[in-house]
Order: C-alpha cells, then sequence, then structure tokens
C-alpha cells in the first residue's frame, strides 16, 4: 500500500467521511491516499454501511497475525518470476480483488478471480488455489462453480489428469456476450406486458421503451464484442522478459 499501512486515526477519518456521505475518491483525496486503498479498506471491513473503525484496526492486526503464522519465516522474501517485488505483488492482487468485488462478485469469487489473473499461467488447481488463498477446498469449489456460471473461468485437465481452473483472453468475449444476452428474457417478458397492460397506456409504454432500449444496447454490445474480439489476442511489439529478469 502506498505510503504504508492505514492507522487507526486514518480509518476513524474514513469513518466520519462514510457517515458525512463522503465518496470515496473524497475521503482518499483527504487523506491523501489512493482511492484504490480507501475502497479495498471499506469492502473487506463491512462496507460503507457497516464499516467501522476499532473493529477494522482489529481486523487488519489479526490478518497480520495470521499471515505471519501461516508462513514460514523468510517465506513472503522468495523471489519472484521478473524480478516483482512479492508484497507490491500482494498488494496489487488486493486491489483487483477489490476492484471485482465493488463490480458485484461476492468476496470468495473475487479473490479466487484475482488470484488467478496474477498468475503468468491464468491457470491455477484447487489446491493450489486453496494453498495461495488460505482457505478450504470446499471454499474454492463453491467460488468456482459461481464463477463458471458467469463464464469467467474454465476448466481443463492438464497431463497429469488434474482438474485446472484457467482464465484467458476468450473469457472476456464470453462474458460480454452472455452479459448482454442477459436482458433477453426481460425484453420478451416486457413485449408481452405491452399486450396485456393495453398498448397505449402508459404501463405498457413504459415496458416498451425499456425492452427497445435494452435490445439496443444489448445489439450494440453484441457487434461491438465481435468487432473488438481480436483486441483480446493483440501482442506488443516489445520483448518479453524472461522470468528471470529484473523488470526496471
Amino acid at each position: 500500500m502506498p505510503g504504508g499501512r492505514l492507522t487507526q486515526q486514518e480509518r476513524q477519518q474514513i469513518a466520519v467521511g462514510l457517515a458525512d456521505g463522503l465518496a470515496y475518491a473524497e475521503i482518499a483525496r483527504r487523506l491523501e491516499r489512493p482511492t484504490s486503498t480507501v475502497t479495498r479498506e471499506v469492502m473487506r471491513n463491512g462496507g460503507p454501511t457497516g464499516y467501522r473503525a476499532d473493529l477494522a484496526q482489529r481486523a487488519t492486526q489479526q490478518r497480520t497475525q495470521r499471515r505471519r503464522q501461516a508462513a514460514p519465516r523468510g517465506a513472503q522474501e522468495l523471489p519472484q518470476p521478473y524480478g516483482r517485488d512479492a508484497e507490491a505483488v500482494r498488494d496489487y492482487q488486493e486491489t483487483l480483488t477489490t476492484v471485482f468485488m465493488t463490480s458485484g462478485l461476492p468476496k470468495m469469487m473475487a479473490r479466487v478471480l484475482g488470484c488467478l489473473y496474477t498468475t503468468d499461467s491464468g491457470t491455477l488447481t484447487a489446491s493450489e488455489l486453496a494453498q495461495r488463498l488460505q482457505v478450504s477446498p470446499a471454499s474454492i469449489s463453491k467460488a468456482i462453480a459461481f464463477l463458471e456460471g458467469l463464464d469467467l473461468v474454465r476448466r481443463e485437465r492438464d497431463e497429469r489428469r488434474r482438474e485446472r481452473y484457467v482464465v484467458d483472453d476468450d473469457l472476456w468475449y464470453q462474458s460480454m456476450i452472455r452479459s448482454a444476452r442477459s436482458n433477453d428474457k426481460f425484453i420478451e417478458t416486457a413485449r408481452q406486458g405491452t399486450g396485456i397492460l393495453g398498448r397505449g397506456t402508459p404501463a405498457a409504454a413504459r415496458l416498451e421503451n425499456a425492452a427497445r432500449f435494452l435490445d439496443f444496447v444489448s445489439e450494440a454490445l453484441i457487434r461491438a464484442a465481435e468487432q473488438g474480439r481480436e483486441v483480446l489476442y493483440t501482442r506488443t511489439d516489445t520483448d518479453t522478459p524472461s522470468p528471470g529478469t529484473a523488470v526496471q
């Protein structure tokens, strides 16, 4: 976290800001912190309506203690591929997890997706995920089933017949198409309502307008996804560094 960990006084200022109805960006500006820092802090400690500074401080201390107990001495300093800073990677993964949570994913599902996206291979087994996130295999299984239903993760078998969970470029396309098509049922139902409520009536007009709007947006999204699909496979002209190379 840039500038070090949040202090108890800063957490109290966050609580006051939330009580005053301030946006995360405004609270962050007053603290001279990144907005992502405040967002992550609030989302992992009860959300905007349940955040309490004292509980957040205690929870952070407990998480730090559990992390130290879970990892042998020196394990946090294990070398990272491409010369990455291990602590910076952990903090970034937490930030990415928070972004997924603010977009609507439950916490465990967001953590699994954040973990997968911060691996170079984009694939991990259930045991690897459980070990990295320090959770039970049952939690991983439940999270994967949820993410699969949203087309955000897919399964495959490796050469050892182990089941692996994968995030790849095409999943963004599949997820976008699924999201666009999710409006189809409402569009169909809304148009059924116009006949029942009587064409030209205010209620029927409201439903018809909503159906037309969603139909237009859905088709536009699908066209954009089809046209932009190749962007997902674009590679830059710069050479990819080797895993042991330090990134400048």
